[in-house]
């Protein structure tokens, strides 16, 4: 089962990439273009916070149900000095929840805003830094220690 939801959760992460970069192209557009906040906008930012939040559920299972975090958690001490078990005990689960605030801060951020100038620099803004995050957690291939494969074999 957990090899299913590893595979999953490797899926998923295309998915938020593909919106994650479409809200992130909508508002550098929006910003340099000076347009208009449109729904194209909104779904865009839409869909990237609804897989991050699929995500955030695949990815508590996951961390309730890996041997690997369970090591991790088992003794930090020794985690802090494994470059792999570090990666996946510490920083990828907090740069995830980062990413996953930031995105939800910023949508929250530009439904309030009065502006359509403001609403994209908004989205610029949060959506950009939360992608930043979601590449840098992400353990892709020929990374030593925490590499995994880029499509999964379920």
């Amino acid at each position: 089962m957990q090899d299913t939801l590893l595979g999953i959760h490797s899926v998923v992460r295309w998915l938020i990439l593909l919106f994650g970069v479409w809200a992130v192209i909508r508002a550098v557009m929006g910003v340099s273009g000076k347009s208009a906040y449109t729904a194209a906008d909104t779904k865009a930012g839409l869909f990237f916070m609804i897989f991050l939040d699929i995500q955030f559920l695949l990815g508590i299972i996951l961390f309730i149900a890996s041997p690997l975090i369970k090591a991790g958690l088992g003794d930090m001490g020794a985690t802090m000095k494994n470059a792999g078990l570090r990666f996946f005990t510490v920083e990828h689960t907090l740069m995830a929840l980062i990413a996953l605030a930031l995105v939800h801060i910023g949508r929250s951020k530009i439904k309030k805003s009065a502006s359509d100038a403001k609403k994209h620099k908004t989205a610029l803004i949060f959506f950009g830094i939360a992608l930043i995050l979601i590449l840098a957690l992400i353990p892709w291939p020929g990374r030593e220690a925490i590499g995994r494969a880029l499509v999964p074999s379920f």
